[in-house]
């Protein structure tokens, strides 16, 4: 399989990314941040508003 298949295939479906970020300084917390990522093709989230 091909890395251009296997794009088309995840960006048909969608791909969702999560992460995390905590920045510390001596087991202290300064920053913590979520991270989320939704992402898939146009085509696929909303249809052409014009017919085929």
């Amino acid at each position: 399989m091909a890395l251009v298949d296997l794009l088309d295939r995840l960006l048909a479906g969608g791909v969702v990314l999560t992460g995390d970020l905590t920045l510390c300084i001596a087991d202290v917390d300064l920053v913590h941040v979520s991270l989320r990522a939704l992402i898939t093709s146009v085509e696929a989230a909303a249809p052409p508003p014009w017919p085929s």
